[in-house]
């Protein structure tokens, strides 16, 4: 209990301690807590911005969309997939919405089928991250042809579920270790993201390894319940369709076979599809925050999935939907 309090505590204190955005000059570069008037059972929402190197308000800029997982937060999430870093770079804002959980802790998203009391008691978590969308545009210059999304576990299920929601509004998505549906618990029905009302580029990223968001679909493994997830083939196999691309993928062995890459083209409207398959790895970032620790000889030391989420990106920009 001691432990609990003192780590609740030590949370508090790190949000006391965040900086907040400047209320009318351009913020310089870095990264700032903003609390918004929305609200999730009482509790006022949030999210962290990072504004890029050399940002002078004179030219718009893209927006990049990053939902950390279930039991994380949108400070973690900046550190383990190294966006900022690269938004310095390569000039984009990067926003990191909260999920709902008390003081900063155990926070989750309402996917559809994922996960705890944010879908439980139905958040309209799609609404909120479309107001962060909107407060950031208020705040800087956004492209808002050039809005994209990422998302990890959790994250990566409600990016599924924007994306078929609010297909006009991101550009391109990708995925981490996500599902398109599934079933909450054994006694629930299954739940699937809706049928979208355009293309979205996508691309995905998915250990075969994974315990948690099990590659082939299924019950997730190594836990107390019994919640199950469909598989990635099926997933990437919704958007295939969805975004009329050629059904039979191009594919690449990669990284001495650790990785293999699999890509739908012919797509409508440039709806490409992409998906990286990792062997040997399980529900983690495959980013250099933990592939710089792998051993020099692994042939996936200092994959960087950032690098290649935003070269994917800059290959898309939405186009007005034509009225015919």
């Amino acid at each position: 209990m001691k432990n609990g309090i003192g780590s609740m505590l030590i949370v508090i204190g790190l949000l006391g301690c965040m900086a907040s955005m400047p209320v009318h000059d351009i913020p310089r570069t870095g990264s700032y807590q903003v609390k918004t008037d929305m609200r999730a059972h009482g509790l006022r929402r949030s999210y962290r911005v990072h504004v890029p190197s050399g940002y002078t308000g004179a030219e718009a800029l893209p927006l990049v969309v990053v939902v950390h997982g279930a039991f994380s937060t949108a400070r973690e999430m900046e550190k383990h997939s190294g966006f900022s870093e690269l938004a310095d770079r390569e000039g984009y804002f990067v926003v990191y919405p909260e999920g709902f959980g008390l003081l900063g802790l155990l926070q989750h998203w309402n996917s559809g089928h994922c996960c705890g009391k944010a879908r439980k008691s139905n958040l309209d978590d799609v609404g909120f991250i479309a107001r962060v969308i909107d407060d950031i545009s208020a705040r800087f210059k956004v492209d808002r042809s050039r809005i994209y999304m990422v998302g990890n576990s959790n994250g990566g299920m409600l990016t599924y579920r924007f994306a078929a929601e609010r297909s006009d509004t991101v550009a391109a998505i990708a995925v981490v270790a996500g599902a398109i549906g599934g079933k909450p618990s054994a006694g629930e029905a299954e739940w699937r993201i809706p049928q979208p009302a355009r293309p979205v580029p996508l691309t995905v990223f998915h250990g075969l390894s994974d315990q948690a968001v099990p590659y082939a679909g299924g019950r997730s493994l190594g836990k107390r319940h019994d919640r199950t997830f469909v598989s990635v083939g099926e997933s990437v196999a919704f958007w295939v369709k969805n975004n009329g691309c050629v059904p039979t993928p191009r594919r690449q062995s990669l990284h001495d076979g650790r990785l293999t890459l699999e890509s739908w083209n012919g797509c409508m409207a440039d709806g490409e599809v992409v998906l990286y398959s990792l062997a040997d790895w399980d529900h983690q970032w495959p980013g250099k925050y933990f592939t710089q620790r792998l051993e020099d000889q692994d042939s996936l030391r200092g994959f960087d999935a950032a690098e290649l989420i935003w070269q994917f990106f800059k290959r898309h920009r939405r186009e007005p939907q034509s009225s015919g």
